[in-house]
This record gives structure tokens, sequence and C-alpha cells, in this order.
């Protein structure tokens, strides 16, 4: 099975994407939300991936943080969602956004992803919600599916760990961000501050 791929970008044509590692070509398949974060062609790129077996393929499908790729097999589990929904949950939301519209059992936001009707989002609260914690364990910084960060700093180093920034980093790009600012304002200092 192969769990992480370390190589250069050769090929990013969304949603395919192919990685060099040594001289083998490995094609994945990932969501946006992975895309969006990937570095230019020719610069070393690392994956965590999921390898799929069905009766007639084999497919790896790649995902920039570990998070993605639990959220991508944990939601599997619920009746009627493949691949094709789950890819389709992590290019329409973040992994901290779908937990908290299970979490509040936000069936008209849920709908709004394509590829997911009424009675889908109806499922995925109703065998999600009571078990998420358990299923997707820790997020990206230690926070559960189920608990979502409430205060704005913490939803903001969530939502920039997934941008691919690390905790260092973090605290440096928030440093002198407004006191009792909401989520999205530190989010943008961070990110004008990185680009200093």
């Amino acid at each position: 099975m192969i769990g992480r791929l370390r190589g250069v970008l050769s090929v990013k044509q969304p949603p395919w994407l192919m990685i060099d590692v040594n001289g083998v070509g490995y094609e994945l398949e990932a969501p946006m939300s992975t895309i969006y974060d990937l570095p230019e062609l020719g610069r070393e790129v690392v994956l965590f991936t999921h390898y799929a077996v069905k009766e007639d393929s084999v497919a790896l499908y790649g995902f920039m943080t570990e998070a993605e790729r639990r959220l991508f097999r944990d939601v599997q589990k619920v009746s009627g969602i493949g691949a094709k929904i789950a890819l389709a949950i992590l290019s329409g939301v973040s992994v901290a956004e779908f937990a908290r519209l299970v979490a509040g059992s936000d069936v008209t936001s849920l709908t709004r992803i394509p590829g997911i009707g009424k009675k889908t989002a109806e499922r995925i609260v109703v065998e999600l919600r009571d078990r998420a914690a358990a299923d997707f364990g820790s997020g990206p910084a230690g926070v559960s599916f189920g608990a979502v960060p409430q205060d704005p700093a913490s939803e903001a180093s969530v939502a920039l760990q997934q941008l691919g920034y690390k905790p260092a980093e973090i605290t440096r790009l928030l440093k002198g961000a407004p006191e009792g600012a909401a989520a999205e304002d530190l989010i943008r200092h961070a990110l004008k501050a990185a680009l200093k």
C-alpha cells in the first residue's frame, strides 16, 4: 500500500497530478484543496496518498494534509458516497468547515457541495455526527473533527495549517494582528505578512 509520496511535481492538470519519484511517475487524482496548495511544476512535493483497488481499476489519490486524507476515507463509510463525491466534498469545503456543518446538522449548506443532494446530506449528518470525533481523530492542530475551535485565533491557526504553514510560521505571521479580530481578518493579516 502506498501511504505517502515525496517527489517532483511533473504534471498538474486538475484533478490529475503526476509526481516523479526517482524516475517513476505516479499518477494521482487530488481534490482542489490540495491542487490550490501545490508548488509550481518542477518543485518537490510531499503528498499523503490513498491507494484504492476495485474489481476493474486501481486508483491513487493525493492529499496535502493527513486531515484531508482522513476525511476522504471516512466520508466514504457513509452509504452512497464514493471517491468522486468524497473528492467533491474536499474541493468544496475545508475539513474544519465540513466538521462544523456536520456538527451543526447544516443539511442546507451540505447540499451546496456538488454531488450532494438532500438525502445524502441527511445521511452524512446522521452517520457522522455521533462518531465524528472517534472517526476523524485529531485534525491539523490537534483539534478533533467534532470539536472545531470556537475562538478566532484557533480557527485562523487551523486554516493556515491547512494551507501548509507550520505552527512556528503561523505564530510569526499572526504577530501584530488586531486584537478581537474575526478569524477571516486574522487569516488575511497572516497572508499579507507572508507576502512581505
